[in-house]
């Protein structure tokens, strides 16, 4: 073929070999794993084998699986098996392993058998982020996201899953106990084979009846009253969408809002985000070395005691009070229609009338101090406001803080967009690159793992792309 460009001929020898290094360009990342790696404190990150045994076969040294990982994870591929193929054709894993080629076991057991000094790996790339100075803004926000665990829908039981299987189970076997009757009716050879064919069908299901049964009593005895059979500690989430939940973590994140990296992460399998604030909150000013923190979370955070948690940690938190009031719901006047007076410790209503304070009352732990007025009996707003004697306001002893983060909230209204723009998009790109299931491994502590190694894999790639690869490579090596 002519006028196209053209490859060498496969069998055409060559005078001086190429140097392996030639295929990996300066400004390839991989040179930046290699830097990044090579200038890590192996031993004191906590990894095993760093100091060789005198006797037996040789191993691989840590480093080397450690770049094998934070290599494949930046690439997407976080199997061992694809990492072992990886390694023996892909040019740039030669280069950075030397070409050699560990096994799918080695590097499984690896990830297995160092999970913490892994993820205090994670931390340590924050660490060089805090001494470049990439978190002068002293802003981040938090949010949770559910990931899926290793564990199928209809491997995951609670109480009312498991009642709701038993009694499709058993309408089951009714109906083709009702098939079965019919078919016996019948004569012919079609009419036998339909008969054992719904024989065989009922005794499947009455094996699937015996297990659930056996299930039952674990079930009710779990702590949670929920089980796992494929990843014990998978739980079975809500998502936001009507009707539909993962068996999987709930992977809090905490990301400055100046460069986007994620400077804390955490995985939980509790399924709510309402009592993570001040840990996140904590976790994400101590990795950014900030004096004072702003925090910035959803809705969905919202606690009174978090939000007080956090003032003696140095941190300010925005978080949007949600809406719940059940009078308000009904289309009468809301607690929010009330108006604190905090000169005389009184609330004013939408009539006008002042409501003191009367008594206070233990309620779920928390001190309540309950106002009201005499004056509703002839109130015209009686009807919009309580169908009981008189509308009666309580007030948390520390809701002070929460009325100032109220007013912090209003004086800056672009709080919860500046919140979407900074953690949102780390998370899909995380599940984009995780894909359909996004964990590998089972159980609390391996998921972990496998997330700081895809955390790490997401900083040190958004790092390359703010800095470039060189610099990055003389900041690592200063």
């Amino acid at each position: 073929m002519k006028r196209f460009v053209e490859g060498e001929d496969r069998r055409q020898g060559v005078l001086l070999p190429e140097f392996l290094d030639d295929y990996v360009s300066e400004e390839n990342p991989v040179r930046v794993i290699d830097v990044f790696v090579e200038e890590l404190d192996l031993v004191a990150l906590g990894f095993e084998g760093v100091v060789p045994e005198t006797t037996g076969r040789p191993a691989y040294h840590p480093g080397l699986l450690l770049k094998i990982y934070v290599y494949g994870y930046i690439n997407q591929v976080a199997s061992s098996r694809r990492l072992e193929r990886e390694a023996q054709r892909n040019v740039e894993l030669m280069w950075l392993t030397g070409r050699l080629a560990p096994d799918f076991k080695t590097i499984a057991d690896f990830r297995k058998d160092n999970g913490p000094a892994i993820r205090a790996t994670c931390r340590r790339f924050i660490d060089l982020c805090r001494r470049l100075e990439l978190f002068t803004h002293a802003v981040a926000a938090i949010d949770g996201s559910k990931f899926k665990a290793v564990n199928a829908r209809d491997k995951n039981f609670t109480r009312a899953k498991l009642q709701k299987r038993m009694d499709q189970v058993e309408a089951s076997i009714e109906r083709y106990m009702a098939a079965l009757e019919t078919a016996d009716r019948q004569e012919g050879e079609l009419a036998q084979a339909k008969s054992g064919r719904l024989k065989e069908k009922i005794a499947q299901l009455r094996e699937q009846m015996a297990a659930f049964k056996a299930l039952e009593p674990v079930v009710h005895a779990a702590p949670d009253q929920q089980l796992s059979l494929s990843d014990p500690d998978a739980r079975s989430m809500a998502t936001s969408g009507r009707g539909s939940g993962i068996v999987g973590y709930n992977v809090q994140a905490a990301v400055d809002a100046e460069h986007h990296l994620i400077v804390a992460h955490e995985v939980t399998n509790v399924g709510n985000d309402r009592g993570q604030l001040s840990t996140m909150a904590g976790e994400a000013k101590a990795a950014m070395g900030a004096g004072h923190l702003e925090v910035l979370a959803d809705r969905g955070y919202f606690s009174g005691e978090e939000v007080l948690a956090c003032e003696p940690l140095g941190v300010t938190p925005y978080v949007p009070k949600p809406l719940t009031s059940g009078a308000k719901a009904k289309g009468r006047f809301g607690k929010q229609d009330f108006v604190y007076r905090s000169d005389d410790n009184t609330y004013r209503c939408p009539a006008g009338e002042t409501l003191t304070r009367r008594f206070t009352s233990l309620q779920d732990g928390k001190n309540l101090h309950a106002y009201w007025t005499s004056n509703c009996a002839g109130c015209p707003l009686k009807g919009q406001c309580t169908d009981g004697k008189e509308r009666r306001v309580r007030r948390w002893e520390h809701e002070t803080v929460i009325d100032a983060m109220q007013a912090r909230l209003d004086a800056k209204p672009d709080a919860m967009r500046i919140r979407r723009a900074t953690v949102e998009h780390p998370f899909g790109t995380l599940k984009a690159w995780m894909g359909a299931t996004h964990f590998k491994t089972r159980t609390l502590e391996k998921v972990r793992t496998e997330m700081s190694l895809h955390v790490l894999a997401y900083n040190l790639k958004r790092m390359i792309a703010i800095l470039g690869p060189g610099p990055l490579m003389k900041a690592m090596q200063a």
